[in-house]
């Protein structure tokens, strides 16, 4: 006989409901959602420019908003708890591709080390729950991600939102230039939202086991030839001056992926040039309902 399945609800809300920094709003929150699984994505987060500028907030709220989280769900019978982490989270110089096993073998790059911390405590807390108490906490790590409904503002947002709101920008005001923070050598990994929501859930699903796991795309792109691929997709044609003067971050970061693909099923479906048209033809859009 066929076991009748209950109804998927799911449950979101803002920090203005619930500010998970405050250990009365994660209980009232529990009590009043009554979750079987809880995926922690809240997170304090920005740029380069907002880590540097915000190390202690950063690393304090992300810690706590983890660690509270975590412990009250351990405590009102959550089934499983996945929290996302970030790869941030990897040493400076890790060798690539990031393998999870290379996680715990160097510092993070300065930058944004206090929240690549934060973050990667809360790994052992998923580890030591799981072994003390037999409870059900997973770990992934995405890549940097992507996409409609990103944060476009230039002192928070991370590079692909930014770089796509200067060229817009720029492009309106017919600039001769815009300005690009680093040498431009750098590599990142990008997902795309809708990549990383699919493998959130599937680990969500279909992944039981202590070690962290990364989701990704495993390829790389120069943080020049990213700049070139946004101006070119939103009609830029001005010059692109480099700010030698501020950091690169990290200098290299690509993904291996293989764990995610042999134990959930899991691959990035969407190509990254694909994924930023979509991105910049949301902002474009947001941009004229906001004029209307």
């Amino acid at each position: 006989m066929l076991r009748e399945k209950k109804p998927l609800q799911v449950a979101t809300f803002s920090s203005r409901e619930y500010d998970l920094t405050l250990q009365a709003d994660v209980g009232r929150l529990l009590a009043d959602t009554r979750p079987d699984v809880v995926i922690h994505l809240a997170a304090r987060v920005g740029g380069i420019g907002a880590n540097r500028d915000n190390p202690g907030r950063f690393f304090y709220e992300n810690a706590i908003m983890g660690i509270e989280l975590m412990e009250q769900s351990r405590r009102q019978g959550v089934t499983k708890f996945v929290q996302v982490g970030t790869v941030c989270a990897y040493p400076k110089f890790t060798p690539v591709p990031f393998k999870e096993d290379e996680l715990w073998n160097g510092y993070p790059e300065e930058t944004n080390a206090p929240y690549g911390v934060a973050k990667k405590a809360l790994l052992v807390q998923a580890q030591a729950y799981r072994e003390q108490y037999g409870f059900d906490a997973i770990y992934v790590l995405p890549a940097n991600l992507y996409g409609p409904g990103d944060n476009f503002d230039l002192d928070s947002s991370h590079v692909i939102p930014a770089l796509i709101r200067k060229c817009v920008e720029a492009r309106a005001r017919d600039e001769r230039a815009i300005t690009v923070w680093g040498s431009g050598r750098a590599t990142r990994e990008f997902l795309y939202v809708d990549d990383a929501a699919r493998g959130i859930l599937l680990a969500t699903e279909r992944y039981d086991r202590p070690e962290p796991v990364n989701l990704g795309t495993s390829r790389e792109i120069s943080i020049r030839e990213l700049v070139e691929t946004i101006a070119r997709l939103t009609g830029f044609t001005g010059e692109l001056e480099w700010d030698a003067g501020k950091p690169d971050g990290q200098p290299r970061r690509k993904l291996d992926v293989e764990r995610a693909r042999r134990a959930f099923g899991f691959e990035a479906q969407v190509e990254l040039e694909a994924g930023l048209r979509r991105t910049i033809d949301w902002y474009e859009s947001s941009l004229t309902a906001t004029r209307a």
